[in-house]
């Protein structure tokens, strides 16, 4: 499955970007957004970075992962309003 990490910058490149998330550090192709400065958030795509994310969006998505890992885990009873709140916060008005 292909989903999209976000991950924050460390070191910055013109082309290709040191970064960090999830799944460790990882060099990431910067040409479809363009070069982003340290510590700037951005959703990495099967090695290529598609979007520029605020942090609270990097935060969100990386906790939506996280209850989707829970999920695929068998993690037992798992609070689907706990990892995707901002969704909850939309059904309600």
């Amino acid at each position: 499955m292909c989903i999209g990490v976000p991950v924050k910058i460390i070191v910055p490149g013109e082309f290709i970007s040191r970064c960090e998330g999830r799944n460790g550090v990882e060099d990431i192709n910067m040409m479809l957004t363009g070069p982003q400065p340290e510590g700037a958030w951005v959703l990495n795509f099967l090695g290529s970075a598609r979007e520029v994310l605020t942090e609270d969006e990097a935060m969100k998505i990386d906790r939506a992962l996280d209850g989707l890992a829970a999920l695929m885990e068998g993690a037992g009873k798992v609070n689907i309003d706990d990892y995707f709140p901002d969704l909850v916060k939309n059904e309600s008005g």
